[in-house]
């Protein structure tokens, strides 16, 4: 897939205020610091697209992009950062819940996880919630440039066997880097292959 054109559409505080349209969604969310607002700029072709923080916790609303005029990317908060304000978690989780739960447009979760890190206790409590809800994700390791190709290739391992302890089938997976651009190709085919089967039905 070529990106011809990513357009900002609208911050939404609530679900209720997202934009209302029939388009695909494709959702990006991660645990705060993962790395996801460089991975969509990566993505869209577009250095400034999202913005970058390198404070964590900084997306707080959901971010809506128009791709090629014919599918949304969506940009959701993070998660599982302390010093946002229990109040203020609180409201992600539910705004989280909601759109993920409710969100008839969304076709995919694209759930990041830093490549360099153990498997993390709330991150395999989100994936399992995902399960349970049978929300379609799959799952995107960020970072991969942080480490050898024999690390790398030892952290993915490690995350799959530790995940068999749940799943018996996993998610799709890619690698990716916000600054070699690896996995972009990847990610945008199989946006595409859905979107072809959409437009099939």
């Amino acid at each position: 897939m070529v990106i011809h054109s990513a357009v900002f559409t609208k911050s939404s505080p609530k679900v209720e205020e997202c934009p209302s349209h029939s388009l695909p969604e494709y959702a990006f969310i991660g645990r705060s610091n993962v790395g996801k607002s460089s991975l969509i700029n990566m993505i869209t072709g577009l250095k400034t697209l999202a913005k970058v923080s390198g404070k964590p916790g900084k997306t707080q609303l959901i971010n809506h992009f128009i791709i090629n005029d014919k599918w949304y990317l969506v940009d959701l908060p993070g998660y599982g950062y302390a010093k946002v304000a229990k109040s203020k978690r609180e409201v992600f989780s539910e705004m989280i819940t909601k759109y993920i739960l409710g969100r008839e447009n969304l076709q995919c979760l694209f759930l990041l996880i830093d490549s360099r890190l153990e498997p993390q206790k709330i991150d395999e409590t989100f994936i399992n919630w995902l399960g349970a809800n049978q929300v379609p994700f799959v799952l995107v390791f960020t970072k991969s440039d942080k480490l050898n190709s024999a690390a790398l290739n030892s952290s993915i391992a490690r995350y799959e066997k530790h995940l068999h302890q749940f799943w018996e089938e996993l998610p799709p997976m890619f690698v990716c880097s916000a600054v070699t651009r690896t996995g972009r190709d990847e990610i945008l085919s199989y946006i595409g292959e859905i979107n072809a089967t959409i437009d099939k039905q």
